[in-house]
């Protein structure tokens, strides 16, 4: 309820970034926290704003959720860039919207209500070659304009957080990921079998050709699971990967419990990361977990994982070996993994959108 003035607020949520199974975490960020908000908010209204990939599932079937499809493709991003700037705007003074919502870096430049966006990491800055010429242009002017011009700023790590003070001068409130409680039944229903798992997109940052190097093509190791996204590295590691490595493409949430349920240990060598949900999930599923030791992991897992530096191979590897051999870390691991809720992020959440109404 907003504070002092006796009325429910109307929430905008700008989910036309959303591209079901192509965007990624974000799309797993904002499916759970709208369903989060959906179980403790039955007061204030919400209006979804979708694009045509997206459907009416992502919205709750509750009274005070309203689904707002628009006339966009996310896939065409000039489109879906300019219907934010120019057709959200609209939308949200004809609702009379006390607040919009962006989960996905960018929010309208010039908007009647306040923006509140989500920053999930500042990798345009930090590793500006790992965007493709024509797109490094659009996050650079968009990105900083949302920080820029946003009455609230959320971040989903300190590491975050920090990269919008440096690279802004904007403050921020950091309100980290949850993790499904499924994960923790997997943990309940551990088979192991012959893999390791690695869920992640096929992007140069996620350091996958270092594991595959590091890893080898030793038959009496278990073999190499990756789960993800095609990114831009996708054919560059089909070819390098020898019959120890074994790809899945993106997979149903379904189909990923049945992953972890049947992993030995778990593996995540990126390079970089604003938050870094798989070794959440691992840790939830009480799987031996060995990691990168840059800090956002070391936030989620310091104490709970076996880290290496990523860019050394030998010291990856001898990481992923200790964690096939060496299960004592998992219940603390999985404790750890109880602080991160979905209910928790989206009680800081409704709290901070409330506040930026004020």
């Amino acid at each position: 309820m907003r504070a002092g003035m006796g009325g429910p607020l109307r929430i905008g949520v700008n989910a036309l970034y959303l591209i079901p199974g192509g965007v990624g975490g974000t799309e797993i960020y904002l499916r759970n926290l709208i369903a989060a908000l959906a179980k403790i908010d039955a007061a204030n209204q919400y209006f979804i704003f979708t694009n045509r990939e997206t459907g009416s599932d992502l919205v709750p079937r509750q009274a005070n959720f309203t689904w707002v499809p628009q006339k966009v493709r996310a896939r065409f991003r000039p489109a879906r860039i300019c219907w934010e700037q120019i057709q959200l705007p609209r939308a949200a003074k004809r609702l009379r919207l006390d607040v919009m919502f962006n989960p996905g870096f960018t929010s309208p430049i010039w908007s009647p209500c306040p923006n509140v966006t989500v920053f999930h990491d500042l990798q345009h800055i930090r590793l500006p070659d790992n965007f493709r010429w024509f797109d490094l242009p659009f996050w650079v002017l968009l990105l900083k304009a949302s920080a820029r011009r946003s009455k609230g700023l959320i971040a989903v790590s300190r590491a975050t957080a920090t990269d919008l003070k440096k690279f802004y001068g904007v403050d921020s409130v950091v309100i980290p990921h949850g993790v499904e409680p499924q994960f923790f039944q997997v943990g309940r229903e551990r088979d192991p079998k012959h893999y390791i798992l690695c869920v992640s997109t096929l992007h140069p940052h996620k350091n996958l050709e270092g594991l595959i190097k590091a890893w080898g093509n030793d038959r009496e190791l278990p073999y190499l699971m990756i789960t993800g996204l095609r990114g831009f590295s996708a054919e560059n590691l089909e070819r390098l990967a020898g019959r120890q490595v074994r790809f899945t493409g993106w997979v149903s949430r379904e189909e990923l419990y049945g992953l972890f349920r049947g992993a030995r240990a778990f593996v995540y060598p990126s390079r970089f990361e604003g938050f870094g949900m798989p070794v959440l999930e691992a840790m939830a599923a009480r799987v031996p977990v060995a990691c990168s030791g840059i800090p956002p992991l070391r936030e989620i897992a310091d104490g709970c994982a076996f880290f290496f530096n990523p860019l050394d191979l030998k010291q990856m590897r001898e990481a992923i070996l200790r964690a096939l051999e060496d299960d004592s870390l998992v219940d603390k691991a999985q404790q750890r993994a109880r602080e991160f809720t979905w209910e928790n992020a989206a009680r800081a959440t409704l709290d901070y959108l409330e506040r930026s109404c004020s």
